[in-house]
């Protein structure tokens, strides 16, 4: 991308970047470079990075292939899941099909079982991601992203120096840093950018293959929006909505849309490819770089974590730093987890003085004409 357009086309070109990049992996394939398929935000991406692979997130957000996953899982599982494994078995993911292997986690119980199924036609690394965030936990997590390595450097015939993690920590520090620079830009009030184009760089740019590259062309579009805010360019003044819950992208954007299309602005998304992803940074200076990556990731905030008071310390102070003044959590159909941690969300966001609905929804359009009508409900009540 070259560093200097006009907003709305880069904006354009992050939504796109996830399609233009399927070219892109297949090029890279035919190079030799090692692919590495990923579906969570607890996997050390580092690791992946340090050997050289491309990294690229393999969850599917589209209700096309669900069909095909409910003969092998059942219909009332998480769309994400069926989705994932729907693209999977019917081969119609280029980043799946190229993933010379695909990385999971031991994160909720779908998906763990679902695993066992896509690894008898797909090579399958699970790492054992502990359910609670304590030092036994700790020294576990450090072991995993250990094991992890050895197999890397088994499977590809190549030595993953420490050197070489002490870089790609400090590539993905870099990527992290831009985009919280970028992110605090919706600080302001009136916002100067809609939520949908801001969800649209943080997700698109998981798709960009040449990681060093990224905090360039982010910190350009934050000065971009800087300059054109000065001017005066920016939005009307809104009721400001932060979201959480579930990962989000693909179908259910539609979220995203209700809001904006009913006067709201999302001003921060606490969900996977939002401030959970890039809020904290991997601690370059520890001598133990295994350590370092065991703690910035098994301190993220998610409800398979039990307690989970780190998603309760984020989503505080993005109320308070973003001047929240309402949150709408996004559910996924049966996904246990976050659903059942609804009520700890609304008694916490309560308790903060704001407003809270959550929505349930799956990857169909069926429930548009119901958001719509729900978010210009809640908006107005704002």
């Amino acid at each position: 991308m070259e560093l200097i357009k006009e907003l709305p086309e880069v904006f354009e070109e992050f939504a796109e970047q996830r399609q233009k990049s399927f070219l892109g992996i297949k090029k890279l394939k035919e190079q030799g470079v090692p692919i590495v398929g990923v579906y969570c935000t607890y996997f050390p991406q580092e690791i992946a990075v340090a050997m050289g692979a491309a990294v690229v997130g393999l969850c599917s957000t589209s209700d096309e292939t669900i069909p095909v996953a409910e003969e092998d899982l059942p219909k009332n599982l998480c769309p994400l899941i069926k989705s994932s494994y729907g693209f999977a078995k019917t081969d119609k993911c280029p980043f799946f099909y190229f993933s010379d292997v695909v990385v999971g986690e031991t994160t909720c119980d779908g998906k763990k079982k679902m695993y066992e199924y896509m690894s008898e036609f797909k090579p399958v690394y699970l790492m054992e991601l502990p359910n609670r965030q304590t030092e036994e936990g700790l020294i576990l997590w450090k072991k995993e992203i250990i094991r992890f390595k050895e197999y890397l450097e088994e499977k590809f015939e190549i030595e993953i120096t420490e050197e070489k993690i002490r870089e790609a920590a400090h590539t993905m520090n870099e990527i992290r840093k831009s985009m919280k620079r970028l992110s605090a830009l919706m600080a302001k009030d009136p916002a100067p950018a809609t939520g949908l184009d801001m969800f649209h760089v943080m997700y698109g740019s998981g798709f960009k293959f040449d990681k060093t590259a990224i905090p360039a062309e982010v910190d350009t579009l934050t000065k971009q929006l800087e300059d054109e805010y000065a001017q005066g360019k920016h939005l009307d003044k809104r009721p400001r909505i932060l979201v959480t819950g579930c990962p989000i992208g693909g179908a259910t954007e539609k979220v995203i849309k209700a809001i904006e299309d009913n006067g709201g602005v999302v001003v921060t998304f606490e969900n996977c490819v939002g401030a959970k992803n890039h809020d904290q940074l991997v601690d370059e200076d520890n001598p133990d770089i295994y350590d370092a990556l065991a703690r910035r990731y098994l301190d993220i905030g998610c409800s398979v974590m039990t307690p989970n008071p780190n998603r309760l310390d984020l989503m505080g102070r993005l109320i308070d730093e973003f001047h929240v003044d309402g949150v709408v959590e996004v559910i996924l159909q049966a996904c246990h987890t976050y659903n059942i941690e609804t009520k700890g969300i609304r008694k916490f966001v309560n308790e903060k003085g704001k407003p809270y609905i959550s929505v349930e929804t799956d990857y169909s359009m069926a429930d548009c004409g119901q958001l719509n009508t729900r978010m210009a409900a809640f908006v107005e009540m704002l």
